[in-house]
């Protein structure tokens, strides 16, 4: 939890500044500081969520299925890469939603009230959770049925509101 929650954190600031140095150029009238904003904005959206939450239910449901080996292996190979993409691009739209608001656009928080969002907090949670999950035969089902349901629901539900 330690190490998610300062890797969270430096990405934010990381970005935050990033975001800052390209405003501040904008505003001295350098037309790279735009090019530098719309790289950050092209790195992810609330809608990359859904397909790595798909790839990480499917991670974890062959975490709960398999022997322990495999699923070690499985772990480290597919669902802590899947956790980590699903952090950094996290930190790194509220980084920068942080800098717009800084330099004046007071909608800038606005969107971090996408419900897309949650598929990352259930990325990140379920990871913190897993080694749980792994602890007896019934929670271990359970999580099976759980991610088997969330990496369909993640591929093939268009989630239209």
């Amino acid at each position: 939890m330690n190490r998610t929650a300062s890797a969270f954190l430096l990405v934010t600031g990381f970005t935050g500044l990033l975001a800052a140095l390209s405003f501040a150029l904008q505003v001295k009238g350098y037309g790279f500081g735009s090019l530098g904003i719309a790289r950050l904005d092209e790195v992810a959206s609330s809608a990359t969520f859904v397909p790595l939450a798909a790839l990480y239910a499917l991670a974890g449901a062959l975490i709960a299925i398999l022997p322990l080996r495999a699923a070690g292996l499985v772990h480290a190979n597919a669902a802590t890469p899947v956790y980590s993409t699903t952090l950094v691009l996290l930190a790194t739209i509220v980084g920068l939603q942080i800098a717009r608001f800084a330099f004046g656009n007071d909608g800038a928080l606005w969107v971090l009230l996408d419900w897309r969002f949650g598929f990352a907090g259930a990325v990140i949670a379920a990871h913190l959770f897993l080694d749980a999950l792994r602890r007896n035969a019934l929670l271990r089902t359970l999580a099976f049925i759980g991610f088997c349901a969330a990496t369909l629901a993640c591929l093939y539900w268009s989630f239209r509101l």
